[in-house]
């Protein structure tokens, strides 16, 4: 799915396999997700607000 605009970059925690989703941060009201080995595929977007919790979350639970 093509959106116009999406700079997409991967998490800098993804491993030599590039199994790992990439995110566009920089559009507004919206954060967008996909998977890098698709990039025509699906793209999953969220509240920003909601993104940003998320993130916490799951880094908190990597502690």
């Amino acid at each position: 799915m093509d959106v116009p605009g999406a700079v997409w970059r991967k998490s800098t925690r993804s491993g030599s396999s590039g199994s790992c989703v990439e995110v566009a941060d920089n559009l507004p009201g919206v954060v967008g997700v996909r998977d890098s080995k698709d990039s025509a595929g699906p793209v999953l977007a969220f509240d920003p607000a909601a993104w940003s919790a998320f993130v916490h979350h799951t880094r908190r639970g990597l502690r």
